[in-house]
Formats: structure tokens, sequence, C-alpha cells
């Protein structure tokens, strides 16, 4: 879990730059879907090479889930890895703000 914390941290920093800003926020949901992943896979304590093993692909496929640059997550792998690690999928449309 200190590795999570220690990207937050250096997250927060590079997001001061107005430039990593504008880019972080073009791929926001790609981040937040790889933040989530990594999250429920931290507290499941699971590595990427048995959560490929309980829905059957590759620690590599897991690695490309988990990097924001990715982006063409299915939502059929996103429900197995769901379940996998305990986790229940939901997908929801949030008004931006004005």
């Amino acid at each position: 879990m200190a590795k999570l914390k220690d990207f937050k941290k250096l997250r927060d920093q590079w997001l001061k730059d107005p430039k990593v800003r504008k880019e972080y926020e073009a791929l926001k949901a790609e981040f937040q879907l790889a933040e989530e992943i990594i999250k429920a896979r931290a507290k499941a304590k699971m590595t990427q090479a048995e959560l490929a093993r309980r829905i059957g692909t590759k620690s590599t496929a897991i690695s490309r889930l988990e990097s924001p640059n990715y982006g063409r997550a299915s939502i059929s792998i996103l429900k197995k890895v769901a379940q996998a690690l305990g986790c229940e999928l939901q997908i929801r449309l949030v008004p931006k703000h004005q």
C-alpha cells in the first residue's frame, strides 16, 4: 500500500504543472479506472499474476488494464476483474460541473 501512497504524492506534485494537469484531465477516466483496479487489487492482497489466473488471462493483460494509456477495457473483462476482487462493477454518467 505504500507504493500507492507514494504514487499519490508524486501525482499531486506532477499536477502542479499546467501542461500535465491538462493531459491528466483529458485522460481522467482512464486514470480513475486504473487507480480503482490497483486499489482493489492491493486491498485484496493479490498480485497481477494471481488476478490474471483467477480471470483466465495473463499478467500482461492485467498490467495493461492498470495502465491509464490502455483505454480499451471492455465491460466484460471489467466484470471479471470486479468479481475476482470481490467487488461490484458500477458505471455512472455524472454531469460535468459548469
